[in-house]
């Protein structure tokens, strides 16, 4: 295999904040593997994901262009609506061989298997999270047909679910973590005189927050910190009732076990920490880790009692919107290189276009950080701002519709037809408690971002045809 065509090993978190890598800052949690390629790769501390919620995130990384250009706003659409401008798919015609293990989610997937489009993956293993009041059949969701042939009754396995804020699930062997990472290692290993790409997408750290026992037992629940929360915060969250559900009722962490929520929710990350191991690991082994590009990631964050609000929903703190990037190439990608540039999911795609020499289609939204991984750009700079958007995301919630905007300092959100927003200065309170919006000495920086936002969406906004003449 050339190395001019490299692999590409793409994981992909579900939920999972910026800030839950121990070489990052986090002491509360063990990630010895992303630690490892944060230490032999580029680290991107300031990424930005274009959407709060799944799908429109999930599509949006795919295809480098934002959620709402794509028409895919929302959880539970119908269909993804344009394959062609799936990565996975422009790489499979270019001669890749593409694998997925776990979440696609470009569709809905609520109660039903998620329908395929053509999305460039011949080897093919789809697995949501099998709630038990939405249980699948097992001939297309390939987690729990795997689970039946090792003998285990998914009922009985999993545990206590229900029963509190978060709980223990299956065990670590059985968990579809686990099963995400078997799938890849066996793909990885296969003979081919082709690249390759694998998409592995395990459901965790998705709520519920429900990791093996042998995860759990080993967090100091004690040590956990509360989540970013003051006491007024109950109050000024319900001017926000209306936009979001999130925010109807705002919840004190010392009204619940936050602490121990905390915990599981670290503890899943820590068992996707040991299947990234495995999966390095299978490459160091069959001798294909200096051709491999390697990306960890997330889709989206979860607000985990920060400000009162627990899991997600359209709002854009940074705990919600701000996601863990990492990528490893070796001998191509700076290792150690920790940047502080903003960047958005967006630019995840381009930047694998242009290293495995795919042309990038002029309506693209993604600014490729490809210069910078490879040391020919200023680390410091990528983007001026970044933005995220949230367009009636949630089924069966809120038709709410907002946008975000973030530039090297300030943080501004706008809640459509509610004549309400907010404004942080990320660089004097990066904790977000005081909302600027209607602060006298900060309109000049409140106007200038509502224009730069309103001329940014607009100029991406696009129809999705082709011009075929003048007239």
């Amino acid at each position: 295999m050339s190395k001019m065509r490299p692999n590409i090993l793409w994981v992909c978190t579900d939920q999972q904040r910026w800030d839950t890598i121990h070489s990052l800052g986090n002491e509360h949690i063990r990630t010895p593997h992303v630690d490892r390629l944060v230490a032999e790769g580029t680290a991107f501390t300031r990424c930005y994901s274009q959407s709060p919620i799944c799908t429109p995130s999930r599509s949006n990384f795919l295809t480098g262009c934002y959620p709402s250009t794509l028409h895919v706003n929302r959880n539970g659409n119908e269909f993804f609506p344009c394959p062609e401008r799936l990565i996975t798919r422009r790489l499979r015609d270019a001669g890749y061989d593409c694998g997925l293990a776990g979440k696609l989610h470009i569709a809905g997937a609520h109660k039903r298997v998620e329908p395929r489009t053509d999305d460039g993956y011949r080897f093919f293993r789809w697995s949501h999270h099998p709630y038990p009041e939405a249980f699948w059949p097992n001939e297309h969701h390939h987690y729990q047909a795997w689970l039946e042939e090792q003998g285990v009754d998914w009922q009985a396995a999993y545990g206590e679910r229900g029963r509190g804020i978060c709980h223990i699930g299956i065990e670590a062997r059985f968990h579809q973590t686990t099963w995400c990472a078997n799938e890849a290692i066996a793909f990885m290993s296969e003979e081919r005189d082709r690249p390759w790409l694998m998409s592995v997408n395990p459901f965790d750290p998705h709520p519920p927050f429900d990791p093996p026992a042998e995860y759990m037992d080993r967090m100091d629940v004690a040590s956990m910190p509360l989540p970013r929360f003051q006491a007024e915060e109950i109050q000024s969250q319900l001017a926000f009732a209306e936009i979001d559900h999130q925010t109807r009722e705002p919840v004190s962490p010392h009204d619940y076990d936050a602490r121990r929520m905390l915990a599981a929710y670290y503890a899943q990350i820590e068992l996707i920490d040991d299947q990234v191991g495995r999966m390095l690991e299978a490459l160091d082994q069959t001798g294909q880790a200096d051709d491999t590009i390697v990306i960890f990631m997330s889709d989206h964050g979860d607000c985990v009692g920060d400000h009162g609000l627990l899991r997600k929903g359209c709002r854009f703190h940074e705990g919600s919107v701000r996601v863990p990037l990492v990528i490893r190439w070796p001998g191509r990608v700076q290792a150690g290189l920790r940047s502080d540039a903003l960047v958005e999911l967006t630019d995840v795609p381009v930047a694998l276009m242009e290293a495995t020499g795919l042309p990038v289609p002029e309506d693209t939204h993604g600014k490729s950080i490809l210069p910078i991984l490879t040391g020919e750009a200023d680390p410091g700079h990528h983007r001026d701002f970044v933005r995220c958007e949230y367009h009636d995301a949630m089924p069966g919630r809120d038709a709410s519709r907002a946008n975000m905007i973030v530039d090297e300092r300030y943080k501004l959100c706008i809640y459509h037809g509610h004549g309400i927003g907010e404004l942080y200065d990320l660089h004097d309170d990066p904790c977000e408690f005081y909302n600027l919006w209607d602060d006298a000495s900060h309109q000049a920086v409140r106007h200038d971002l509502v224009k730069r936002i309103f001329d940014a969406v607009m100029l991406a906004t696009d129809d999705g045809q082709r011009r075929v003449g003048a007239f």
